[in-house]
């Protein structure tokens, strides 16, 4: 759990809920109370639990010791009168005499366990409104800023204040004496509900999102998505990205709001807030400052950046790819992208890739891809899977063939529809870049044989990459997008290929200044 926590325990343990488990076995099993179980995974009742889900198991110490929330004290132990002979000729006096001594001592423990007690609940409630941040953003009528708030190492907010009181001049969009439209009733209740079990995000005022982004001048401007704009923005000394949203867009708003608060990796972009007027919706990300993908591979020149160097684009890959990966495999509740892209992976200052836009991600079943429910067909074409064109059945394993692609975009540089050469540009073709890569691997058997692969390779790596990484990066591609979804790789099975293409690479890198041998060494020696 990210953030700062509202339990008292010190240890959370991931479990499998298998069939035949319950709360009230579990509980007896680690030695922990039930309450505790519940509240730690936000669970209503001990009924509310679903096999092959992951539930957290708080523990006060290590797996095996009993474990006592802070708050029970257990009560003073009464000692035992000490036996000792009475003298002659007292027994009378020894009868009337009471235990001083005891009364004191026990007087001076409850007094010590209370101040211990005070300060227990003192700092239970300093955790409490430090992890549930509500982060109301909101100016006093002077047009002073309230709101006080951390910045976290991870570019995240937290610790917001909890003022209730809005001033009248503040364009606050939640609604006021339900006066309010309906569209803000909904928006505001959907938010306070369910959408925020592990984070809240910051609210932010309109006022703030418009000084921020030089009133949305076009300066400021970074892209489109596919549902909105994107500006770029400081919001109190901190880069950001502003989505800027239309009303109308509220299922999408939404949609993303609830993976974001619940996911958090290091490949996948981190949601630090989110405002609203009356027409439009706002996500505020962390600030990707290179931009997207998309704008490298694609005529980069022209956008004012450099072509990517061969390791660069297999450590794009992998992070990439690693980030599928959680929302795929790792996360408490599994989710599809629907919309994996060349647009939609963010490079940081480092190069290091972050997933976003997730407007269209949807949960799907647990057992396995079968249980996705099928829905309209969205997305980018040259990247939607045949089955999910055909069927409108969104998988994880569509997800994999969009992938498949992003990797061909980054061995040609080409776009994912390519626009093929012709007498005029009447007589052009439009065809997918999955299909063009295909048949030029039909024709390159291996690395020492892939004259028509090389046809195809982006120009602008200048034949300074190693050929047999580049022919496994693009069999791995294939095997991404072939059109039986049965037999297209998992993501953790892409992770592993391509940590071992990267491995390769950067040796390969390191032969040109002549410390092969040494570089060797060290690779063996992880």
């Amino acid at each position: 759990m990210c953030g700062c926590s509202s339990g008292l325990w010190n240890y959370l343990m991931s479990y499998v809920m298998e069939e035949g488990d319950s709360v009230e076995g579990l509980a007896s099993r680690f030695g922990v109370s039930m309450d505790s179980i519940e509240a730690a995974n936000g669970i209503d009742g001990p009924g509310n639990v679903t096999a092959g889900e992951v539930y957290y198991i708080p523990l006060d110490s290590v797996p095996g010791e009993p474990y006592h929330l802070e708050e029970e004290i257990p009560p003073t132990p009464t000692p035992e009168p000490s036996v000792v002979e009475p003298l002659e000729g007292s027994k009378e006096n020894h009868k009337d005499h009471l235990p001083y001594g005891w009364i004191l001592g026990s007087i001076g423990a409850g007094f010590f366990l209370i101040i211990c007690c005070v300060l227990v609940f003192a700092f239970s409630k300093f955790s409490f409104c430090c992890a549930h941040t509500r982060g109301n953003l909101e100016k006093d009528c002077d047009g002073k800023i309230s709101h006080k708030f951390h910045i976290l190492g991870r570019s995240s907010f937290c610790c917001a204040s909890d003022k209730s009181t809005v001033c009248s001049k503040t364009r606050d969009w939640r609604p006021n004496n339900g006066e309010s439209s309906n569209r803000h009733i909904s928006i505001h209740t959907a938010v306070g509900t369910d959408v925020f079990e592990m984070d809240k995000p910051v609210i932010f005022t309109y006022e703030e999102i418009l000084y921020s982004t030089d009133g949305f001048s076009d300066s400021n401007l970074l892209g489109h998505g596919t549902y909105g704009s994107v500006y770029y923005g400081i919001l109190r000394d901190q880069e950001v990205a502003i989505k800027r949203m239309t009303a109308t867009k509220t299922k999408e708003f939404m949609a993303e709001m609830k993976v974001l608060c619940k996911v958090h990796h290091t490949n996948l972009v981190e949601l630090i807030g989110y405002a609203a007027s009356d027409d439009e919706l706002f996500l505020i990300y962390e600030c990707a400052q290179k931009g997207s993908l998309r704008s490298h591979l694609h005529d980069p020149h022209n956008k004012g950046n450099t072509s990517l160097s061969w390791n660069v684009r297999v450590q794009i890959a992998l992070d990439a790819a690693r980030g599928l990966e959680y929302i795929h495999e790792h996360t408490k509740a599994h989710y599809v992208h629907r919309d994996i892209k060349t647009s939609n992976i963010l490079l940081d200052s480092a190069f290091r890739a972050k997933i976003s836009d997730f407007g269209l991600a949807k949960l799907v079943g647990k057992t396995g891809d079968v249980e996705a429910s099928a829905t309209k067909v969205v997305g980018t074409f040259g990247y939607l899977a045949p089955e999910y064109l055909s069927n409108g059945l969104a998988t994880r394993k569509s997800d994999v063939y969009a992938f498949g692609v992003v990797l061909f975009e980054l061995i040609s540089g080409k776009e994912a529809i390519t626009q093929t050469d012709g007498m005029a540009l009447k007589n052009s073709e439009r065809r997918s870049l999955a299909s063009v890569m295909l048949a030029a691997l039909r024709n390159s058997p291996n690395s020492m044989s892939m004259t028509s692969l090389k046809e195809c390779i982006d120009p602008s790596l200048m034949d300074l990459y190693p050929h047999d990484c580049v022919h496994k990066m693009a069999m791995l591609a294939k095997q991404c997008v072939d059109e039986d979804p049965i037999l297209r790789l998992d993501m953790k099975q892409v992770v592993i290929t391509l940590s071992q293409i990267l491995l390769s690479s950067v040796e390969w890198e390191a032969t040109l200044a002549g410390n092969s041998q040494v570089f060797s060494g060290l690779v063996q020696g992880r």
